[in-house]
């Protein structure tokens, strides 16, 4: 089932991967999750084998990958998703030019201008009774574009991006949302940066777009209280998150109480 499908039927789970390990990746894959969310903007890695092989470990398992760009280079977009990733999340994407130079790099004629190649892994190298036709549909159909809405500028021209045919979500940004406007930072949301999430949920919600965002700390609380404000697509943290927790977690309440003894 693909992660669109899922989202069809509620809200979707995923983690963030900073670290790039693979074998980290493919413990995040086969966790139970839906979707793996893989970073290119704040992490030190290129278009290259290595950033294919990060793909490749998440694809080895049943889970969707989606990929934030550095920004949205059209040929960079065509080559993370011909390396077999399900979507492309665009940052700082501040007007609906932007929005709309992502999906033409994402989606194929109608909605874009992707360039085709069959000898790619989407494609499966062509194999499997390749047919160019079932290719490109299934490619428009289930290739997500997210621009991410984490600047006051993207509340500005709301409107216009959410009308940008191809959008199937956006990735909501509370702390450089903030910073855009020089608030207060943190995952607890202010009220400026409330009431512009709020306006991204109503209109999103009216066009069937989904709202990916960040739930820190992932607790039941947190997440049901998330989805309850309308984010259908959940990042529960990342990877070097989870790690640092577990290693003060185990400083505090194992080698502390060993060293008062």
């Amino acid at each position: 089932m693909t992660l669109k499908e899922k989202m069809k039927k509620g809200p979707v789970f995923g983690m963030a991967c900073f670290t790039g390990s693979t074998c980290v990746i493919e413990s995040i894959a086969m966790s139970g999750l839906d979707f793996i969310y893989l970073d290119l903007e704040h992490t030190n890695w290129m278009l290259g084998e290595d950033f294919e092989k990060q793909i490749m470990a998440a694809k080895l398992h049943d889970i969707s990958v989606l990929v934030r760009m550095a920004d949205a280079d059209e040929v960079a977009i065509r080559k993370v998703l011909e390396w077999g990733a399900d979507g492309v999340v665009i940052p700082h994407c501040k007007t609906a030019e932007m929005a709309r130079q992502a999906v033409e790099g994402a989606k194929f004629y109608p909605l874009g201008r992707r360039g085709g190649e069959s000898n790619v892994r989407a494609a499966a190298f062509g194999y499997k009774d390749f047919d160019w036709n079932k290719y490109i549909d299934s490619q428009n159909k289930d290739t997500l574009v997210i621009p991410m809405d984490e600047d006051f500028e993207f509340t500005d021209n709301l409107d216009e991006i959410l009308s940008v045919e191809g959008i199937d979500a956006v990735n909501f940004g509370p702390i450089d949302y903030a910073v855009s406007k020089g608030l207060k930072i943190g995952y607890t949301m202010g009220d400026d940066v409330k009431k512009a999430f709020r306006t991204l949920v109503a209109k999103a919600r009216e066009k069937g777009i989904g709202v990916l965002g960040p739930v820190v700390p992932p607790t039941k609380e947190n997440i049901r209280e998330a989805i309850a404000d309308g984010y259908t697509m959940i990042i529960l943290g990342n990877d070097m998150w989870h790690f640092q927790k577990a290693l003060r977690e185990l400083v505090a309440n194992e080698v502390e109480e060993v060293r008062k003894d």
